[in-house]
C-alpha cells in the first residue's frame, strides 16, 4: 500500500509560493498598470486566503466526535472546500472578467510591459514549485490512475483544490504573459483586457471542476473504489469469512465507516463467533488504519 498523501505539506507548499507572487504581481500592477497584472495579483490573494480556509477545515475536521456528531467532524474539510471553489469562482474569476471587460474601454498601453514579463516569469517558477510539490504528494495516492481519473475519485477534498487552484494559476499566468506579450508587440492594450479575461474564464471553468467534486462528498460518498476492492478482497481472504454479502463505506474527512455483512464459517459456539469476529475486525484495523467505524454483521444471506 502506497503511503498517505501529507495534505498539509501541499497547502504549506502553495501558501508560501502564492503569497511570494501576490507581492510580486501587486508591485508589477501598480507599477504597470497591466489589467492581466492585477487579475493575476487578486487571484493570488484568494488563494492565499484559500488555502487559510482548507487549514481551518482540516483543524475543525479533527475534532472529537460527540453526541451530536456521532461521527466526528471530517466532513468539514469538505464544507470549507466547497468554499474555497466558490471564491476562486467569484473573487478570482469574476473580478477578472470585470476588470478585462472595464479595460476595454481604455486606451492606454500597459507600461513598462517588460517588467510585467519578468514579474510573470519569477511567477511561472514559483507556481511551478508549488504544482510539483502538490503532485508528489498526490502521487503517493493514485495508483496508477491518470491525473484526471484520480480528481474524479479522489475523497481528498482539499488536494483536489490544490491541485486545481495550482493548475489554475499556472495556466492564468501563461496567459497573462502571452496576452501581455502580444499588447506589447503590437501595441494595442485590448490584449492585455482580453487576457484578464480569458484568465476569469480559465478561473470559473476550474472552480466549477471543483465545486462538482466537492459537492458530491458533502452529499455522502463511499471511500475510495479501490480501497473498497483491496477491503473486500482482505475480507474475502479472512480465513474465518465464507463470503462478503455486503461492504458499505462513507468517506468522513481522512476517516472511513465501514459496514460489513458476511458469512463466517462455522465456528462451534457463539463465544467462539464472537472472537472469530473480534479477529477480523483487528486486522481489518489494522491494514486499513483510516477506518474509524467499523460495523461487522455476521448472517447465513444477503
Amino acid at each position: 500500500m502506497s503511503a498517505p498523501a501529507d495534505s498539509l505539506k501541499s497547502i504549506l507548499f502553495a501558501l508560501g509560493a502564492n503569497f511570494a507572487i501576490a507581492l510580486a504581481k501587486t508591485g508589477g500592477a501598480v507599477y504597470t498598470g497591466s489589467a492581466s497584472m492585477l487579475a493575476e495579483a487578486i487571484h493570488s490573494y484568494a488563494d492565499c486566503a484559500n488555502q487559510a480556509l482548507l487549514l481551518l477545515g482540516m483543524r475543525q475536521a479533527k475534532r472529537n466526535a460527540s453526541a451530536e456528531h456521532p461521527l466526528g467532524h471530517g466532513r468539514a474539510i469538505y464544507f470549507w472546500s466547497f468554499i474555497v471553489a466558490l471564491m476562486l469562482f467569484s473573487m478570482g474569476g469574476l473580478f477578472s472578467i470585470y476588470e478585462g471587460v472595464h479595460k476595454l474601454s481604455e486606451h492606454e498601453p500597459v507600461r513598462y510591459a517588460w517588467v510585467a514579463i519578468a514579474i510573470l516569469t519569477f511567477s511561472i517558477a514559483a507556481e511551478s514549485v508549488s504544482l510539483w510539490g502538490a503532485l508528489r504528494e498526490i502521487k503517493k495516492v493514485r495508483d496508477g490512475r491518470s491525473l484526471w481519473r484520480w480528481f474524479r475519485t479522489s475523497r481528498q477534498s482539499e488536494l483536489l483544490v490544490i491541485l486545481g487552484e495550482d493548475l489554475a494559476a499556472l495556466g492564468g499566468l501563461v496567459l497573462a504573459l502571452a496576452f501581455i506579450t502580444v499588447a506589447l508587440i503590437t501595441g494595442d492594450p485590448r490584449w492585455d483586457a482580453a487576457g484578464s479575461i480569458a484568465i476569469g474564464v480559465l478561473l470559473m471553468l476550474v472552480a466549477v471542476l471543483i465545486g462538482i467534486e466537492v459537492k458530491a462528498l458533502l452529499v455522502g460518498q463511499s471511500a475510495d473504489p479501490q480501497v473498497i476492492e483491496r477491503m473486500r478482497a482482505h475480507l474475502l481472504a479472512e480465513p474465518e469469512v465464507a463470503g462478503v454479502f455486503n461492504l458499505v463505506t462513507q468517506q468522513l474527512g481522512g476517516d472511513v465507516m465501514v459496514a460489513v455483512k458476511a458469512k463466517l464459517r462455522p465456528t462451534g459456539s457463539e463465544m467462539a463467533m464472537l472472537e472469530a469476529i473480534n479477529r477480523i475486525e483487528v486486522r481489518f484495523r489494522t491494514g486499513f488504519p483510516e477506518v474509524r467505524w467499523l460495523f461487522f454483521e455476521p448472517d447465513l444471506v444477503d
